[in-house]
């Protein structure tokens, strides 16, 4: 790939979290990065702002002048985009995200994997501050890593040490328009953490078994002298590991669970819980963040680093101090007694959960939850059912038109206004607006104090970010 040597090197694509992310750790070799994509958006166009590598809008075949060593293909490009043909044209070297990870940085390394269908950000988060917490008393934990993220305890979705350990984020999306193979394959995990496995990623994956087919794969590359750490919860989930070659450990709620969450607390901001393993009494973990959710989670990432020798103090403390992920849950405006929280959440089920944390956390409050359908899956409507009972945890719910829906097949896609009649007609508070501005010209009236609003999308949702707190100030 680069072969240990300095050279130009652009990134098609580059504000996706991963590619952003690689940009970074290849910056830090010290090569030359550029970059380009359709358009920059937060959080990862603030932080490509502050590496200082620029990155150009939209994609021209003008990007690549001087030609560069080496191209970088993100999987959003295909055929017909202009970088890809010059690509192809002047024979330009080059390779996907995941390919050149594996090659640059995971080869010669201990690679920690975390993978599922939800929860891997934040879990692949949560381990790396295990790590480096634990380097406080042992430098050699000091961990390199890679999240689909931006972690708050480090400021950045990236890093990178001279130590083994490299703890990287498996996404299961396909790699490149060369290569359809999920992402994770490339990165020949030492040990694994899986968390969920449910159908999504409904534009490459056909069914559910087509999804577990690409994680049972992912499995089958654990070495014998590795471990998984498997959620206990899903069928599929066991399904995926039933032919492990290496030991699995399963981490859950119930009496079978290996690491057993038992006592879960939630007072005061702060959520507290007993982690049993093998019957006894392993730890007692708190943590700021609340949710069901992330207890499962912080109980996967202790549970793989204490397997792999980091002290339980450490492990305690470290998920003590955890803060979150950016765009998880993150808090962006308080007006008027509003709270306006964003949330990534673009798959039901993580819809559900959402909403379900919030509950908890905002018990007295009105809740709503405004959606932009615009994740592959959600534009679609095979996951329309799933969609409407994950909306019901709302009192009132706003959706959006379908993002680009001009893309999507008329018979595959997602009918927003169905959704919006099926809610109402169970005694739902819904709406259907067709851009940002209605729906800030819509909401901002009807909120009041004690309200908290949860806007869904994986997406740049058209700036409703800032546009609807900037509705509320103006109205203060």
């Amino acid at each position: 790939m680069v072969n240990g040597t300095k050279k130009h090197i652009h990134l098609s694509g580059i504000c996706g979290t991963a590619m952003a992310s690689l940009a970074g750790l290849l910056q830090l070799e010290g090569h030359r990065i550029t970059g380009s994509d359709k358009a920059a958006y937060p959080p990862m166009s603030d932080l490509l702002r502050e590496l200082g590598i620029p990155v150009y809008e939209p994609y021209a075949e003008a990007n690549l002048e001087p030609a560069p060593g080496l191209v970088v293909i993100g999987n959003a490009l295909s055929r017909g985009n202009p970088e890809v043909e010059r690509v192809l044209d002047e024979r330009i070297p080059f390779t996907s995200m995941a390919a050149l990870l594996r090659e640059e940085f995971l080869r010669g390394r201990e690679p920690l994997v975390v993978a599922g269908t939800h929860g891997k950000t934040t879990t692949t988060s949560m381990l790396a501050w295990i790590y480096q917490v634990a380097s406080r008393e042992n430098a050699a934990f000091e961990p390199s890593f890679l999240i689909g993220g931006v972690a708050e305890n480090f400021g950045s979705s990236f890093q990178l040490k001279p130590t083994r350990t490299f703890i990287v984020e498996g996404d299961e999306y396909d790699t490149a328009f060369f290569d359809k193979g999920p992402k994770f394959l490339h990165y020949f995990p030492d040990a694994l953490i899986l968390t969920h496995v449910e159908f999504d990623h409904a534009d490459i994956y056909a069914d559910l078994d087509a999804v577990k087919t690409a994680f049972k794969r992912l499995v089958n590359l654990v070495p014998r002298r590795g471990v998984i750490v498997a959620f206990d919860g899903s069928e599929n989930v066991t399904e995926c590991v039933a032919r492990a070659f290496c030991p699995v450990e399963r981490y859950g709620l119930s009496e079978s669970a290996a690491w057993r969450i038992r006592n879960l607390v939630q007072e005061r901001g702060r959520m507290r819980w007993e982690v049993w393993r093998e019957g006894e009494r392993w730890a007692e973990l708190e943590m700021s963040l609340a949710g069901e959710h992330n207890a499962l989670n912080a109980t996967a990432a202790a549970a793989l680093a204490f397997h792999r020798g980091v002290p339980v103090e450490a492990i305690a403390t470290a998920v003590r101090e955890f803060k979150s992920v950016k765009r998880r849950l993150e808090v962006r405006a308080e007006i008027g007694g509003v709270t306006i929280i964003e949330d990534f959440a673009h798959h039901p089920t993580a819809i559900r959960e959402t909403l379900k944390t919030l509950r908890a956390v905002y018990p007295q409050a009105r809740l709503w939850a405004v959606l932009e359908p615009r994740s592959n899956t959600l534009r679609r409507k095979v996951l329309a059912g799933e969609l409407v009972a994950s909306l019901r945890h709302a009192d009132r719910v706003v959706l959006a038109g379908v993002y680009q829906q001009e893309r999507i097949a008329e018979g595959e896609r997602l009918h927003p206004e169905d959704v919006v009649k099926a809610l109402n007609t169970e005694g739902a508070a819904a709406e259907l607006q067709p851009d940002v501005d209605a729906i800030v010209e819509s909401l901002a009236p009807q909120l009041r104090a004690g309200d908290v609003v949860a806007i869904l999308s994986n997406g740049g949702f058209g700036g409703i970010y800032d546009k609807l707190p900037a509705r509320l100030r103006e109205r203060a």
